[in-house]
């Protein structure tokens, strides 16, 4: 697991950039709360992945209104 996502969470979905550097991971909490980060990877860092943002706090009930909210927060993840 990346930096920011505790090792309880259980991560249903990383959704990565066409360049394949930037990420989103939508988790969902043991409290049934869901939530999301993202996250870059950069050629000096060896390939791990860097938490860029501080949105794993937020709480939403459902992994819709994560998703949701990571769409309107993270300006290259776009709707499908």
């Amino acid at each position: 697991m990346t930096k920011r996502i505790d090792p309880s969470w259980v991560v249903l979905a990383s959704l990565e950039n066409p360049q394949h550097d930037r990420c989103v991971d939508l988790f969902r909490r043991p409290d049934g709360s869901h939530g999301f980060e993202e996250f870059r990877r950069d050629p000096e860092d060896a390939g791990a992945w860097t938490p860029v943002s501080y949105f794993s706090g937020a709480r939403f009930e459902s992994a819709a209104a994560a998703l949701q909210a990571a769409r309107a927060a993270v300006p290259w993840l776009v709707a499908d």
